[in-house]
């Protein structure tokens, strides 16, 4: 009941609401209790009631990044400049190049492995912050980390693997959807930061490999994995969030590559087999026939519904209660839901504020 009484007094048909709750009950969690001050790292999840830090096994580069992001976005630079010192300073591998995964609870080295998923979010972190803070060393570590991935995560082209071992011998996972799209948000976010060129090159390679290789064509979905490969899925929050990327950026190397048409169609399927009519819920994740094969509704494919709707400027009033009344409350946000509304994930993760934040900066207030 207090969920439902904290969000109407908000007026959750308005994204100036869900922005005052974000500026208001979310930020402040990751400046105080979810922000391990000892070693400048954010922790991993805070508790839902009282927002005590989860116990850390772990902090991942990812997780810094987006918080860095989140930060320089929200005008906190004195934070940010506190997010960017510790990314440097713990994940940065002087021996082989690039970045580990993750360190452990004292902030050693511990998941070694080169991911394309971290790199773009270093380089999406590094061009807001530089953007926002004129920071020499950022726009020198965004250059240097673009330059890392597009000579070492090459598979062939355009086309990047997933993982690389941790002296960058071999890969340990091909190519996959989220981290090339991830990388292509990091690319849209440095060609603004930089206006450099280079960067619409390497988008408009990035963005025909993916044409050439995820889209699953009768729906024109872009896919998890290469189409063609076993165990594939549709995921309706991508589709939410490439239509954002390709569409919302109005950036040519999309329309080139032939995206933009087939995310059109894309979009409209999401939303017929993978939005709940009753509630506004987006599952996790469809087979190719539109079959519901994940129920489970993340509070990130939430908001990139809420993106994609205001991008297409579709009226989004009604969708903003469905969504705040079932993932917001007083304290914070439940992270993710069954597809019959039981919640199967109350802690918060210091990874969702980006979600939020690039969500709730796209909506009408």
């Amino acid at each position: 009941m207090q969920q439902k009484e904290t969000m109407q007094s908000t007026n959750p048909d308005s994204g100036a609401a869900l922005r005052a709750h974000y500026a208001n009950i979310v930020l402040p969690v990751w400046r105080g209790p979810g922000f391990n001050a000892a070693l400048g790292l954010p922790y991993e999840a805070v508790a839902p009631d009282n927002h005590a830090p989860l116990p850390p096994k772990r902090y991942r580069a990812m997780a810094c990044a987006r918080q860095l992001f989140v930060f320089a976005d929200s005008g906190d630079l004195a934070h940010a400049a506190v997010l960017f010192a510790s990314l440097r300073h713990y994940f940065r591998d002087t021996k082989n190049g690039g970045w580990f995964y993750s360190v452990d609870a004292n902030g050693a080295p511990l998941e070694r492995q080169k991911d394309l998923y971290t790199h773009a979010f270093i380089v999406f972190a590094c061009a807001h912050y530089a953007r926002v803070s004129r920071d020499a060393d950022a726009f020198a570590l965004l250059d240097e980390t673009a330059r890392f991935i597009e000579t070492r995560f090459s598979h062939d082209g355009a086309l990047l693997n997933a993982v690389l071992a941790e002296d960058l011998s071999a890969p340990l996972e091909g190519p996959l959807q989220n981290p090339l799209m991830h990388l292509a948000e990091a690319w849209l976010a440095a060609r603004d930061a930089t206006g450099d060129t280079a960067f619409d090159k390497r988008l408009g390679a990035l963005a025909q490999a993916v044409a050439d290789t995820f889209v699953h064509q009768p729906t024109g979905s872009i896919a998890e994995l290469p189409m063609g490969v076993a165990g594939n899925r549709l995921e309706p929050g991508h589709q939410f969030e490439w239509y954002f990327l390709a569409l919302g950026s109005g950036h040519a190397a999309f329309e080139s590559a032939g995206l933009n048409a087939g995310l059109a169609r894309a979009f409209d399927f999401a939303r017929e087999h993978g939005v709940d009519r009753e509630t506004g819920g987006v599952c996790a994740a469809l087979d190719e026939t539109g079959r519901v094969i994940d129920a489970t509704q993340r509070i990130w494919a939430q908001t990139e519904y809420l993106r994609a709707l205001a991008t297409r400027g579709d009226a989004h009033g009604e969708q903003i209660k469905h969504y705040a009344a079932r993932f917001l409350h007083a304290r914070g946000w439940i992270e993710a839901r069954s597809g019959a509304g039981d919640i199967v994930r109350a802690e918060m993760p210091s990874t969702t504020p980006y979600h939020l934040a690039t969500a709730y900066a796209s909506l009408k207030d």
